[in-house]
């Protein structure tokens, strides 16, 4: 008879009002109704009722939300990369991404000591995987772990963690990973200083460059995760199924870590 237990990590933010988690276009708006504001709309419902009939005089609280399929963590499909993926195809939306993908093993990749904007490289990739002794398998669920967790929330957070370039990403999906996420607000480097080496520059390739690795193998990347510096570099599952939207760029996810402990 197994003796083990489950636990669980939550790896997803909490959507709310603060500004400092989007930029100011992106920002969601929670309008949070009461139970007595909820009245009027159990009112219409129900003629002849009154508040007073019911239990605390209370009618039901609720809330209507102003956001993006990117607001929260979130997890983007190939249609937000481009309009084809895996060689021309037309790029699916969130709806239709595989399930299979969306619990699998985990891998931690902790880049918490690289400074804020680096690209990562997929030799820095290869040398992270080989320092927590892990051979990456299809379909395992790669999860980066970023300074930008530890300032959610605050001023810093859209500034701060590493971009995974194109090809850390390539170097992913090639062997078999489906499914990425990122404690930062982008899977690509802060906007700050990509643009900052494409005015240095003039070259458009490095703009959402790991992004656009999704037009060559379409995958899912989540973004905005939480509490990865409590996970262990692997040894644990992790459940990512998106909201099904219709042909939608991205859907929101509760993503949980499992872990089975003896």
């Amino acid at each position: 008879m197994s003796t083990s237990k489950r636990r669980l990590v939550d790896l997803s933010v909490t959507l709310d009002n603060n500004p400092n988690n989007d930029p100011p276009p992106l920002r969601p708006h929670v309008e949070y109704t009461d139970h007595q504001e909820g009245w009027p709309e159990m009112e219409a419902m129900f003629p002849g009722l009154t508040i007073d009939d019911l239990p605390g005089s209370e009618a039901w609280a609720a809330e209507r939300l102003q956001i993006t399929t990117h607001s929260g963590t979130h997890m983007d499909a190939p249609w937000h990369y481009a309009s084809t993926t895996d060689g021309g195809k037309p790029a699916y939306g969130i709806d239709e991404l595989p399930l299979d993908w969306c619990l699998q093993p985990g891998v931690k990749l902790d880049f918490r000591a690289l400074p804020d904007g680096h690209v990562v490289t997929a030799q820095e990739v290869e040398a992270e995987l080989k320092r927590i002794g892990h051979d990456l398998q299809p379909l395992d669920i790669v999860l980066v772990n970023t300074r930008a967790g530890s300032v959610f929330g605050t001023p810093e957070y859209l500034l701060a963690g590493v971009g995974m370039g194109r090809e850390a990403t390539m170097y992913l999906l090639e062997r078999g990973v489906r499914v990425v996420g990122t404690d930062a607000w982008s899977w690509d480097a802060p906007f700050k200083y990509t643009r900052e080496r494409f005015e240095a520059s003039g070259d458009a390739s490095i703009i959402w460059e790991g992004h656009k690795a999704g037009r060559d193998i379409g995958y899912g990347q989540m973004e905005k995760l939480a509490n990865l510096e409590a996970l262990p570099a692997h040894g644990f599952t992790v459940s990512c199924f998106p909201y099904k939207i219709k042909h939608a760029s991205a859907g929101f996810v509760r993503a949980v870590a499992i872990f089975y402990d003896e």
